[in-house]
């Protein structure tokens, strides 16, 4: 019991001082999916977040054309293709997302506007990876 509770004493100590290691302004490096095409489902978000704090730290703002993905790393330029009226546009990533399980990406109100899914609310779409530089 003794040897448990000394177990749990240092990793509660060891946590909070490895997570202090990682300052704000640091880029984590997340690697890049092995494929430069992805098809899969795109979903947008819009109102309700508009102003808050993306997971990059800027704030959303609706009418840029930016953009959530789980992996690629914040201000990779995607271009996404709307499968079922072939209208395509380039976002920036800059969150995380989207959370809803079999969606591979979360378009801001005006890309997804530019590219017709608005009303739908979901696309199926093909992103293609131009630049994972930041």
């Amino acid at each position: 019991m003794k040897r448990l509770r000394t177990g749990f004493l240092a990793m509660s100590l060891l946590i909070p001082l490895l997570s202090g290691c990682a300052g704000k302004n640091e880029r984590v490096r997340i690697p890049m999916p092995s494929q430069t095409e992805i098809i899969g489902i795109a979903s947008w978000y819009g109102d309700r977040h508009h102003g808050r704090r993306t997971a990059s730290g800027e704030k959303y703002d609706k009418s840029t054309f930016t953009a959530a993905h789980r992996t690629l790393p914040f201000n990779s330029i995607v271009r996404v293709r709307n499968l079922e009226n072939g209208k395509q546009v380039e976002v920036r990533i800059n969150d995380r997302g989207p959370f809803v399980k079999n969606r591979i990406i979360d378009l801001s109100y005006a890309a997804a506007k530019a590219i017709g899914m608005i009303n739908a609310g979901t696309a199926k779409v093909r992103l293609e990876i131009l630049s994972d530089q930041p």
